[in-house]
Formats: C-alpha cells, structure tokens, sequence
C-alpha cells in the first residue's frame, strides 16, 4: 500500500471522529469556549511534533506564515462548524462542510496550475449539486 494512503486513511478517520465529537462539545458549551480547549489539544499535539523535530523546528518565512496562515483557516473553519452544528443537524453539516476540497482543487488549478480533468469537473458539478440539495428543505 503506498503511504499516502495510510496516512490518508488515517486522516479519514480522525476527521471523521473530528466531525462528530464538536456535537457533544456543543451540548455542554458555546461555541468560543470549545475553540479555547480545541487550541490546547492541538497544543497537545504541536508540543509532540516539538519533541520528535529534536526542538528545533524549520524555519523560514514562508513556510511560517503559511503554517500560521494554515493554523488560523483552520481553526476558523472549526469556529465555524462549531457554530453551524449549535444550530443544525450535524448529519447535514458535516456533509456540507466536506466538500471542502471544491475550494481546494479551484485554489490549486488556479495558483499552482494543476489541471482539473473532465471526470474531477464532473465530480465538482456533482458535488455542488449536493451542496444545493442539502441546504435546501
């Protein structure tokens, strides 16, 4: 098995379990306050990443201010989901929010020239199209 899809599967599961778990969160506090504990598990994890990089992380600015950059989306989105599920079904959010790599694959075809073929266009249309049919009643 190639190792991305490992570490894909990987990150399959965890963002599946990711996208369950802010619905408990939610019954139990608001939105702003789950990001504060969100930020000290990934905390949690940085200082583990900290330990295996020997502490000394690269540096260089670029790849600081898209790591912090990356950080600060994140964690955006996350308030977002967050405030999405206090208010609906989380069946239909997380399905919604998923979609994501529409964004992804329109950013990358369009600054990093990486072509989109007819079969990923079909799948954007379609994806789209599940966007409407969830938001919609």
């Amino acid at each position: 098995m190639n190792s991305w899809v490992w570490w894909s599967s990987l990150a399959l599961v965890v963002w599946g379990i990711w996208g369950f778990l802010p619905k408990l969160a939610t019954r139990h506090m608001a939105a702003p306050s789950i990001i504060i504990y969100e930020v000290l598990g990934a905390l949690c994890i940085g200082l583990v990443c900290l330990y295996f990089v020997g502490l000394r992380p690269e540096t260089h600015p670029k790849g600081i201010l898209y790591g912090c950059l990356t950080g600060i989306a994140g964690l955006l989105g996350g308030l977002f989901y967050l405030l999405a599920v206090t208010r609906g079904k989380v069946t239909v959010i997380v399905t919604m929010t998923a979609l994501y790599p529409i964004i992804t694959i329109g950013l990358a075809a369009l600054f990093l020239n990486e072509p989109v073929s007819l079969k990923q266009g079909f799948g954007i249309i379609l994806a789209i199209i599940s966007i409407i049919l969830l938001a919609t009643p």
